[in-house]
């Protein structure tokens, strides 16, 4: 599915750019569709950072579990 979507947003840029190049398309159209991708690069970046956030979060808790466990597994055994 994404693919395809990419495909069409390839193939409709094709077509605008065609079209802007017999100069019928607006400046203000094209001002407006790039604040669109401007914002939803942001909205992509902010859900990318809390993600990020979140998995660096369970990564440590998980090392801290894992040398928790080691050190009690390693004083068994002496």
């Amino acid at each position: 599915m994404q693919n395809f979507l990419k495909t069409m947003t390839e193939w409709m840029l094709d077509k605008e750019e065609e079209m802007a190049k017999s100069c019928a398309v607006p400046l203000t159209e094209i001002d407006h569709q790039i604040e669109k991708i401007e914002k939803q690069k942001e909205k992509l970046q902010q859900r990318y950072d809390e993600g990020m956030t979140t998995l660096n979060e369970f990564e440590a808790r998980l090392q801290k579990i894992k040398n928790s466990e080691i050190l009690r597994c390693h004083n068994r055994m002496i």
